[in-house]
């Protein structure tokens, strides 16, 4: 009697939580979802499709060059140099970075300007770098 026992017991240690699961599983799968109109039940299926991606984490000189060039596209590229000279001199770690955005400056200036336009605004913020995106956008 006890080895009959011993297999049934190790038969149900084995199927039962196979069975717990697949059922927890199942359950899970269809949801009535709050304030549903229909009175048939909605089903949630497991997907890779459609699995929001969490966004990249934007670096300090992303954020500021796309402030700056919206800066230079509502008001002047004065005014955008400017306040590149201010953030870098108010954060030192910019400072690696302020030739690309000085740069990235000039090529919109000189799309939203034109050529002649932009390089009037040129200052030495950066190592002239502006004057030098103003010229390699022509």
């Amino acid at each position: 009697m006890t080895t009959t026992a011993r297999r049934i017991g190790r038969t149900l240690a084995l199927v039962l939580p196979v069975a717990l699961v697949l059922s927890g599983a199942l359950a899970v799968t269809l949801v009535p979802w709050a304030g549903s109109s229909s009175s048939s039940s909605q089903v949630l299926t497991a997907s890779s499709q459609n699995v929001s991606v969490r966004a990249k984490a934007r670096t300090p000189q992303d954020v500021l060059r796309d402030k700056l060039l919206t800066e230079l596209q509502e008001s002047s590229p004065s005014a955008a140099l400017t306040h590149l000279q201010r953030e870098v001199e108010r954060r030192p770690s910019l400072a690696a970075h302020c030739m690309d955005i000085a740069r990235s400056l000039g090529r919109a200036a000189v799309q939203r300007y034109g050529p002649t336009r932009a390089q009037s605004y040129a200052r030495p913020v950066c190592d002239t770098s502006f004057a030098y995106g103003v010229a390699h956008q022509r």
